[in-house]
């Protein structure tokens, strides 16, 4: 009988050792915080793919997401989806926020909770030049491309109203202007900032803004799960980054104006 309770002491210990070991591991792994942003890498200058280095994933989003991150004292991991997918991992903690040229619809809100706007942007209709499309009531007849789940869609649902169009809904940004090259569409709702990339690269594209009142110009912000601890301290440091330029100098690298 002394000599089990004598093994049962030795394996109390021995479990004990083992717990306070997993304990140390555990509160050291906890104080290497991370947080996962979703993202659509097919965005530039947004989010893209540097094929250069691999798979990297790099642009405007991903710069303000690495300062504001490290300010907070988080490492960044970066998971790159489909854009329509991202406010599904949102919801259901796939990912704790999402950086991908999103604004903040009222549709989107009922999901999901948002920043304040970090970026505005025009909208634009893109097409070859030898489309002769130079305005809205030119796309009478035509095909209209949009990337799925994105604030062009609604851009296209509205230019439907106003003439009769047929919206084609297709995942890539890239795949929707090699579309528009070849001729399967005539045209396509894309922003600024991305219009400008392949602008540069190709002279049989064009586009013309679609106007709209100022106070109803599109913006990006981060979004969020709803009652998210982070919001807060994201806006915070957004506010910082436009104050002291830090907005501003991230804008200037990505972005070429024409």
């Amino acid at each position: 009988m002394k000599k089990l309770m004598i093994l049962i002491g030795m394996l109390l210990i021995v479990m004990s050792l083992a717990a306070c070991g997993g304990s140390g591991s555990g509160a050291a792994s906890a104080d290497k915080k991370t947080l996962v942003m979703g993202t659509s890498a097919d965005y530039p200058p947004y989010e893209y793919i540097d094929t250069a280095k691999g798979s990297e994933v790099i642009g405007f989003d991903i710069d303000i997401a690495k300062q504001i991150t490290t300010n907070l004292g988080y490492e960044l991991e970066i998971k790159n989806m489909d854009f329509n997918s991202l406010i599904e991992a949102l919801k259901n903690d796939r990912v704790d926020f999402v950086m991908a040229g999103m604004t903040p619809t009222e549709k989107r809100k009922n999901s999901v909770d948002f920043s304040n706007i970090y970026y505005k942007a025009k909208q634009l209709i893109m097409t070859t030049d030898d489309n002769n499309i130079g305005s809205i009531d030119d796309l009478n007849g035509k095909k209209v491309a949009v990337q799925l789940g994105s604030i062009q869609e609604k851009e296209a649902e509205k230019i439907q109203q106003q003439v009769d169009i047929e919206i084609v809904k297709l995942n890539k940004i890239p795949e929707i202007v090699q579309e528009l090259k070849s001729g399967r569409i005539d045209a396509m709702i894309i922003e600024d900032a991305v219009a400008f990339g392949f602008l540069e690269k190709d002279q049989s594209l064009d586009t013309f803004e679609i106007k709209k009142p100022a106070e109803k110009t599109a913006g990006s912000a981060v979004a969020f799960q709803k009652n998210s601890h982070i919001k807060e301290a994201f806006n915070k440091e957004l506010t910082k980054m436009k104050e002291n330029g830090d907005l501003d100098k991230i804008a200037e690298k990505w972005f070429t104006t024409k």
